[in-house]
């Protein structure tokens, strides 16, 4: 039996505007770096057992899949930063029109990325 009543958009055609992509990005970079800094305390309390301990920790730490780890960690702590940055922006009563907002989105993206290259090439 069918109804003639109208039907919300559904998630295949509704797409998010940028603002609220990178919305969602902060929030879940905020639950990423918590289970990254729970990681950096865990390394912290192994070196504490002495020098073999830390080389076995060294060893880990050089492998490919913590590598991808660490620099997606970076990644969101630059991430977070610009955002909180931004948000700071927001505090003070600024940038609320629709260019603005998407101009800083983009801003947000690029120098978070900057920032993360920038961080890895020191690092490595």
């Amino acid at each position: 039996m069918p109804h003639n009543r109208p039907i919300s958009p559904h998630l295949q055609i509704y797409t998010l505007p940028l603002t609220g992509v990178i919305s969602i990005s902060h929030r879940l970079t905020g639950v990423f770096l918590a289970i990254g800094l729970a990681g950096f305390v865990f390394m912290l309390a192994q070196v504490k057992y002495g020098m073999l301990t830390y080389l076995q920790m060294q060893t880990v730490l050089h492998t490919l899949p913590i590598q991808v780890f660490l620099s997606g960690f970076i990644y969101a702590l630059m991430f977070h930063l610009c955002h909180g940055i931004r948000h700071l922006i927001w505090d003070a009563g600024h940038s609320f029109s629709r260019e603005t907002l998407r101009r800083y989105a983009l801003m947000e993206l690029f120098a978070s990325l900057v920032l993360t290259i920038f961080s890895l090439a020191v690092l490595l």
